[in-house]
């Protein structure tokens, strides 16, 4: 399901609104023709859920504070 891979990529991201623009745009820069967007955005979200996009390092208590609102 999309919800996990965007939790999963929220791990990497500040917030939702960074993790929305910095999603579309790479999947504008990756997307193929004759392929499905959805699949292009699947790929991006999951990409981003073992990298960083946004380049700046995330800080350990950032990662704590989003586990204790997604389990809220």
């Amino acid at each position: 399901m999309r919800s996990n891979l965007i939790y999963g990529a929220l791990t990497h991201v500040e917030n939702r609104y960074q993790l929305c623009q910095l999603a579309s745009k790479a999947t504008r820069k990756l997307h193929k023709p004759n392929t499905r967007l959805q699949d292009t955005m699947n790929d991006v979200l999951l990409h981003f859920r073992t990298e960083n996009p946004s380049g700046r390092p995330v800080r350990q208590t950032e990662i704590v504070r989003k586990e204790e609102r997604r389990a809220a």
